[in-house]
């Protein structure tokens, strides 16, 4: 495999020569345009999904308030993940879907940075983080809902270049 499709043979980059956890030094990298795009969905039950989509459920617009915590979130994705470098966004794009033949509701999360280190975690934080609100604010009437498909799907920019999910190598 290339450079640009990391083998799994190797070795972790948040690991140093002794099998210490370190946060990666990205001093020499130059800066670039960083993009990725993450996505996950929240399953839930159809009455659930209909007071969503109505507005009527009990706490609000569930779905702006999923928009706004999933924008945080990217914000404040370093003080989550331990070895994440915190870095200057420059957008954060949150969609939220509601998807009636599937009773569920899709969280779609674009972040962006001119900078040394990527943003994938920030988009897939802005996902779980939108999801997550989704459920809090809907589980008094649907602890069941069910979170899943959570992944990256783009990646663009920095040493590796452009990653697409589903993409042949």
């Amino acid at each position: 495999m290339s450079a640009e499709h990391p083998s799994a043979t190797q070795p972790l980059s948040h690991f140093d020569a002794a099998g210490q956890a370190h946060m990666v030094d990205v001093g020499g990298k130059s800066p670039t345009q960083r993009v990725a795009l993450a996505s996950g969905i929240i399953r839930m039950q159809r009455e659930t999904l209909d007071r969503i989509a109505s507005g009527n459920a009990a706490k609000g617009d569930v779905l702006g308030v999923a928009r706004l915590a999933a924008i945080m979130a990217a914000k404040r994705t370093s003080d989550l993940i331990p070895l994440c470098h915190p870095i200057g966004l420059t957008r954060v794009a949150v969609d939220l879907q509601i998807e009636h033949e599937h009773c569920a509701v899709r969280c779609t999360a674009r972040a962006e940075t001119h900078g040394r280190t990527g943003v994938e975690m920030e988009a897939l934080t802005a996902v779980q983080i939108g999801l997550l609100t989704v459920y809090d604010m809907c589980k008094a009437v649907d602890r069941g809902m069910t979170i899943t498909d959570v992944r990256l799907l783009e990646k663009h920019g920095g040493k590796s270049g452009d990653w697409v999910a589903g993409s042949a190598a």
